[in-house]
């Protein structure tokens, strides 16, 4: 793609000075964008790799930034998984290339001019720019994913089952994903006013320490969250435990008391002799034997908060 002042235009070919935006590229485009544009293709592939890393590399006169962006996944069940990609900038002194495994809407907001003031062709402004739609994003997906972690805590208050639990872990995990990709972040941003392929302007020192305190921000925030919502699954765990424990000492009370009547009823129903079985009001006499047995139980149990 090629810009102009402040909007993009789509490109038939590929040609010097353009932005080329590889979402999920097969061998055979990374192939032909490799060929066009003279960068090797193993820094285009990079970027496919979800396990690589943060980080800067050089070759000759092309240059690759690699950082991890936020991204998010629905699942079946409608809920959210956050998780983190790996985002490539490669540029040599013709092209810009950007590859990731899957659209994004860091470089969307760029694509639907959704960022103000920004030129491909101004390639270190056009980077940090980048950059800081990146770490705002984060800053967006920590905010979702601290209203889940309330929401689910809202319920575990009475519940019994782990469901809540493996939420609230799902979203820890998250949590780490992103704590890590946003120091693995901060060290690529700390090396880029060392890079020598970018040329520094200072117009542009003002956006680059605005990308350092936002991802610095990130950083703090996530580390932050991770804390409470650690504290905050242990604390619900014994929470869980608990609830567990109330419900099973009710219903042994319940069986205690379901266990006398039971016991005598049982033995005044055998076939041999037994007290006021030839007595008219033997029925009752049993019945108030029973009630007079469960009354002082009740009471003790009711002392004893069983109930």
């Amino acid at each position: 793609m090629e810009s102009g002042k402040r909007e993009l235009a789509e490109c038939e070919a590929i040609v010097p000075g353009t932005w080329i935006n590889l979402e999920n590229p097969s061998d055979l485009e990374v192939e032909q964008v490799s060929a066009k544009t003279g960068i090797p293709e193993v820094m285009l592939k990079a970027a496919l790799d979800e396990e690589e890393r943060a980080h800067i590399d050089a070759d000759g006169d092309t240059t690759l930034i690699l950082v991890d962006i936020p991204v998010i996944n629905e699942e079946k069940d409608s809920s959210y998984v956050y998780s983190t990609l790996p985002l490539g900038m490669v540029f040599n002194g013709d092209y810009f290339v950007t590859v990731c495994l899957r659209e994004t809407s860091i470089l969307g907001d760029f694509v639907n001019n959704a960022v103000r003031a920004f030129d491909v062709n101004k390639r270190t402004r056009f980077i940090y720019q980048i950059l800081y739609v990146n770490a705002t994003k984060y800053l967006s997906y920590l905010k979702l994913i601290d209203k889940a972690a309330t929401r689910i805590q809202q319920s575990l208050h009475r519940a019994l089952k782990n469901t809540e639990l493996i939420k609230l872990l799902a979203l820890d995990k998250a949590l780490v994903y992103f704590s890590t990709s946003l120091n693995a972040n901060q060290v690529v941003i700390n090396r880029l006013r060392s890079l020598p392929s970018l040329k520094h302007y200072d117009d542009d020192n003002d956006l680059l320490d605005d990308v350092i305190i936002e991802n610095k921000q990130a950083v703090e925030v996530a580390s932050i969250h991770r804390e409470v919502l650690s504290g905050t699954m242990d604390a619900f765990a014994s929470v869980i435990s608990n609830n567990q424990n109330i419900v099973m000492k009710l219903l042994t009370a319940i069986t205690i008391l379901l266990t006398i009547p039971t016991l005598i009823s049982g033995l005044w129903g055998m076939n041999v002799l037994v007290p006021f079985a030839e007595n008219p009001y033997g029925f009752w006499i049993v019945l108030g034997i029973i009630v007079a047995i469960l009354v002082p139980v009740i009471v003790i149990m009711i002392r004893k908060r069983m109930f």
